[in-house]
């Protein structure tokens, strides 16, 4: 689309709670911002304990002061918020303060860096669609074992789940974000009655979605531009942050984990289990399923550039899925659901509004 005629006033808005390994490259790039408009940046602390408040203010003075930075410092998680929502509440009433009000929020993520030209390019969109909300899907880290093995499928099973052109089609109820890059329009989030209506989501971005589709049109796109630095260097790595909120994406719901659980296992596992045990047309069958299936996963496996022998792996990694996904209802089962960072979080009870 080509440029708006006038460029919006933005906020970034980052939520950071023991972000030290990250912050400095996140906040240099969002200073880095070739934004032609008025653009400024709020950080939130929630409650760190290491070095990521300084850490950010060190990154924020040697931009030499090219955008407005400053640090909301938090106050306590109060009960019936998750803790990255109750951060983003601090951070939108700081913007809001502001003698020139937002008419744009850039919500994102501490681990993730943006190239020079990517809230350019997510406004001119924005205004060219009069979308509510403007979300970029990071590429994610995908360099160790564990993310060569995990990273890829992660992508293609959120795509499956929320088909991205049904995402943008106004007349779909399906509704999906990337929390690591959404641009809100102010007006939208107010109408869908702000942040607080989803306090206590896990899942915040696609409960984000939800809601603001509910006031306008919305529109999701996976991205070189914008990219995620956080490390996952072991299978175990991986495994939490799966587990974290697998079962919350079922409602925690015992039938729905039952019913999802069969449906990957038929999906994902009956056709090669026939390639491997069958016989004659049973076999033929099986392969040609599990064929298929490798050559779907192509696509995402091209865009991570990693090897096309990860498509036949498919089956054992959407069996790791589910298992994740059972471990995830396990953990919750125990009172320990959507553990992140010293936080137990799953199905937090809202009071009333």
């Amino acid at each position: 689309p080509e440029a708006p005629l006038r460029w919006p006033r933005v906020v970034a808005v980052i939520p950071a709670r023991n972000e030290a390994d990250c912050i400095a490259e996140s906040i240099g790039s969002l200073a880095r911002q070739d934004y032609p408009g008025e653009f400024s940046i709020v950080l939130v602390d929630d409650d760190s304990n290491d070095n990521t408040v300084a850490i950010a203010r060190q990154a924020a003075t040697a931009c030499g002061g090219s955008r407005t930075i400053s640090v909301v410092e938090g106050r306590g998680l109060t009960p019936g918020w998750t803790g990255k929502l109750w951060a983003l509440h601090h951070g939108i009433n700081a913007a809001r303060a502001t003698t020139n009000q937002p008419e744009y929020l850039l919500l994102t993520d501490a681990d993730i860096v943006h190239e020079p030209n990517s809230l350019s390019e997510l406004v001119t969109r924005a205004v060219h669609g009069s979308y509510a909300l403007t979300s970029l899907m990071a590429k994610l880290r995908c360099k160790s074992f564990a993310e060569r093995s995990h990273v890829p499928a992660f992508v293609f099973f959120f795509q499956m789940l929320f088909p991205f052109s049904w995402v943008n089609e106004p007349g779909r109820a399906t509704a999906a974000a990337a929390g690591g890059c959404m641009l809100v329009r102010e007006d939208a989030l107010h109408k869908a009655g702000g942040i607080e209506s989803i306090r206590g989501a896990l899942i915040d971005d696609c409960s984000l979605a939800r809601r603001l589709k509910s006031v306008g049109p919305i529109w999701l796109g996976l991205t070189n531009r914008v990219h995620s630095i956080r490390l996952y260097n072991d299978l175990n790595d991986v495994k939490n942050m799966i587990s974290r909120s697998a079962y919350a994406q079922l409602n925690y719901s015992p039938l729905l984990l039952a019913g999802t659980t069969i449906g990957m296992a038929l999906t994902f596992l009956a056709g090669p289990l026939l390639a491997i045990f069958g016989e004659g047309l049973s076999c033929l069958l099986g392969a040609m399923v599990w064929a298929f299936m490798a050559l779907a996963f192509q696509p995402m496996l091209r865009f991570y550039r990693v090897s096309s022998l990860w498509g036949i792996a498919l089956p054992a990694i959407a069996t790791a899925y589910m298992l994740y996904t059972l471990e995830s209802a396990y953990r919750y089962a125990l009172g320990q659901g959507g553990k992140w960072k010293g936080r137990i979080q799953a199905n937090v009870s809202c009071p009333p509004r």
